[in-house]
């Protein structure tokens, strides 16, 4: 890493949506260098429940997952805090596998692609001139012709560039942490739960292995009230649903804690920033309670590659590149990021989930169309 390094394209952050593009450019014979802050294989705060609808995506990647015998997840379970409870058939359904799995496979798939994959490698500076971006990364530089950032919920990068979404006040959109566990527990492997709690919900699914993930969100109020402490908060509110109560005392758990996420935000974010195409969580976040943000990281990737591919090749102008990728990505996206946080605003207050949930028990075609409007078509 001594010497400076020219690429065609350059992505910041090693997730779904960055891995995926990279293997998508080597495959089109671009030179590619991803970077990525963490060691592979690692685990991140996700759901992993992924839709039906990226499954040929991910195979066309290299992923074999019909040969990896994955719970496929066909039925939705959610319960109020008071108990009110709605079962419904999922019209897509989906797949579980953990984030440690499918990230690790897809960074091998690109390595073997020509991919230049540097771990443990943050980037520090991005700067655009004369058309090529310089990258700063420690104390090396590299250069390439594109920049794409697929790094996250929130990264040193959003705070550099003042993005607008870091800087609004906290509110009920941008202020929650993530904690997630693996699991062993007696639990139907084709069914996904969530189950609120105050101020939260948690969410449970079957991965790989006989194992469970379960990831929770919920406010930082609620850390802050039980001092900071994630086993006092889960004892005094999340065992307040006594399904999750359950979970918890009658499960293994795998990790020898959890792991956690800060600062996460749902306000409406840009797909450009400094010329830099942004993707996955990084352009826009779906609020977890519709299950569906590692599709949308996925879909963006195939998005941006069609673009890039077209200006790599000369046939459009940056400019084009920029706009055409952005209208693209708010046509696709745009609407189930409204719905979500719309459906996301509906839970949270004991009286408010009750009355929801018993909503839609009486009128399941409505359940139906919230789904739909959170997932997408085949890609």
């Amino acid at each position: 890493m001594n010497e400076p390094t020219y690429f065609d394209a350059i992505i910041i952050g090693g997730g779904l949506a960055g891995l995926s593009l990279s293997i998508q450019l080597a495959k089109a014979e671009f030179s590619v260098a991803l970077f990525e802050k963490e060691q592979y294989p690692f685990h991140k705060v996700c759901g992993e429940y992924i839709s039906m609808e990226s499954w040929n995506f991910i195979e066309s990647l290299g992923v074999k997952l019909t040969q990896m015998h994955l719970p496929i997840i066909k039925n939705l379970l959610v319960t109020a805090p008071g108990g009110n409870s709605l079962k419904q058939s999922l019209p897509l359904g989906g797949f579980g596998i953990s984030r440690y799995t499918l990230d690790h496979q897809l960074k091998n798939i690109a390595e073997q692609k020509g991919v230049k994959v540097l771990e443990n490698c943050r980037v520090d500076d991005v700067v655009f001139s004369n058309d090529q971006f310089t990258i700063t990364a420690g104390s090396s530089q590299f250069y390439c012709k594109v920049c794409c950032g697929s790094f996250g919920k929130r990264s040193n990068l959003d705070v550099k560039w003042r993005r607008k979404f870091i800087s609004k006040k906290n509110n009920k959109l941008n202020n929650y942490i993530g904690v997630k566990y693996h699991i062993k527990t007696d639990f139907a492997t084709n069914l996904i739960a969530l189950h609120n709690f105050k101020d939260g919900y948690c969410g449970i699914s079957a991965i790989e292995d006989g194992k469970f993930c379960l990831c929770y969100l919920t406010n930082a109020a609620n850390l802050k009230a039980n001092n900071n402490s994630i086993a006092a908060m889960e004892k005094k509110v999340l065992h307040q649903n006594k399904h999750l109560k359950s979970i918890f005392e009658n499960s293994e758990f795998l990790y020898q804690s959890p792991v956690t996420i800060s600062q996460i935000s749902f306000n409406r974010k840009t797909q450009i920033d400094n010329h830099v195409l942004l993707l996955g969580d990084a352009a826009g976040l779906i609020t977890p309670l519709c299950g569906n943000g590692m599709s949308m990281a996925l879909h963006s990737s195939k998005i941006a590659c069609g673009y890039i591919t077209e200006y790599l090749n000369n046939n459009i102008l940056r400019q084009t590149l920029e706009e055409n990728y952005s209208a693209h990505w708010n046509k696709t996206f745009r609407k189930r990021l409204k719905y979500g946080r719309l459906i996301q605003s509906l839970f949270g207050k004991v009286w408010a989930t009750n009355i929801f949930i018993g909503t839609m028990k009486r009128f399941p075609w409505l359940t139906n169309q919230l789904i739909k409007q959170t997932h997408g078509e085949t890609f």
